[in-house]
């Protein structure tokens, strides 16, 4: 599908060490355990101002991974506290429906069978081509002796970064890990677009408010319109009224976060405004993807966000405050 896009409220935050992370996200070999269904698609249509990654699919807690004060933010490694992701295949011929298979082992190199339900669903996928310039978030099935299945759309060709976001039964933690993929062809990497306030996809208009600073919990608000009319009916997917990922240019460092209140909880309304908490990890550019569902359709609406210090406030587009002050 091409450009597809409210749980308990919380603030997710990271502390990441930057420097070793450009390092360890080009690794796509074991770190070892000592060391720290319809694909939605998104990236051509539109440029926005804001967000940016953590560790993990968020709900309500830090989701950072190994020793405090060392954690890394999610998808850099394809091998973390023992759990690795296995691809069967991780190059391929150009296709729109390619047949993408996998396991996660656990410390002990066995195969994981049994994995808790996070936001309605034992694990999500994420495959992005390493530009940023496409996007898909999809959930495949698990077969008995715990391989992952799920068509994705690799017609472009390039490398691409897949994310195995999960919680094995029993771990007590969620993990993020990530695997790069190949596929053949003459690779024209695209440029980012420039940061701007509004996203659009399929008539749906998407306005960011609020500014990112690194180090500081940011209040980010999404209002969706359609036609020049507020959205109220959004409908909800995966338990919320919106998801939002998040990616680092460069190393694709990840975030997965839920925005605050969910359906249902008599003080979140379906729209047109959701409201998200983050803390970003650095200066730099990301990618932000939002997923919302309107009249049975899951729409992902993609925006360039910058994250810059407080003084450069030219940077940003405007008052580094902002996002604190939000609706």
């Amino acid at each position: 599908m091409k450009s597809t896009t409210r749980t308990a409220g919380f603030v997710l935050s990271l502390v990441a060490v930057t420097g070793a992370a450009a390092l360890i996200g080009a690794a796509v070999g074991p770190v070892g355990a000592d060391t720290q269904p319809q694909p939605h698609r998104g990236g051509h249509e539109s440029a926005g101002d804001v967000v940016a990654p953590t560790a993990g699919h968020g709900d309500g807690h830090d989701e950072s991974h190994g020793a405090a004060g060392t954690a890394l933010p999610g998808g850099l490694m394809v091998s973390q506290d023992g759990y690795t992701l296995q691809l069967l295949q991780d190059h391929f011929q150009p296709a729109r429906r390619v047949p993408l298979r996998f396991r996660i082992t656990d410390p002990s190199g066995a195969t994981v069978t049994a994995y808790e339900v996070s936001h309605g669903k034992q694990l999500h996928l994420i495959a992005v081509r390493r530009d940023l310039s496409d996007f898909q978030h999809v959930h495949p099935e698990l077969d008995e002796d715990g391989t992952w299945s799920v068509p994705v759309d690799l017609a472009a060709p390039g490398e691409y970064r897949v994310f195995a976001d999960f919680t094995p039964q029993g771990a007590g933690e969620g993990y993020t890990l990530g695997h790069d993929v190949s596929v053949a062809g003459d690779y024209s990497p695209q440029t980012l677009p420039e940061p701007a306030r509004t996203a659009t996809v399929d008539g749906y208009e998407v306005e960011l408010e609020g500014t990112l600073v690194p180090g500081r919990t940011s209040r980010l608000t999404l209002t969706v319109t359609k036609d020049g009319e507020d959205v109220t009916d959004l409908q909800p997917y995966l338990g919320a009224y919106g998801h939002l990922v998040a990616l680092r240019d460069g190393d694709l460092a990840y975030l997965h976060v839920h925005p605050d209140g969910e359906p249902g909880d008599g003080r979140t309304e379906p729209g047109p405004v959701i409201t998200f908490h983050a803390e970003v990890p650095s200066v730099g550019s990301y990618r932000l993807f939002l997923d919302f569902q309107h009249r049975g359709v899951v729409r992902t609406a993609a925006f360039t966000a910058t994250a810059s210090d407080p003084g450069d406030e030219q940077e940003t587009g405007g008052d580094p405050h902002a996002g604190d002050h939000a609706h």
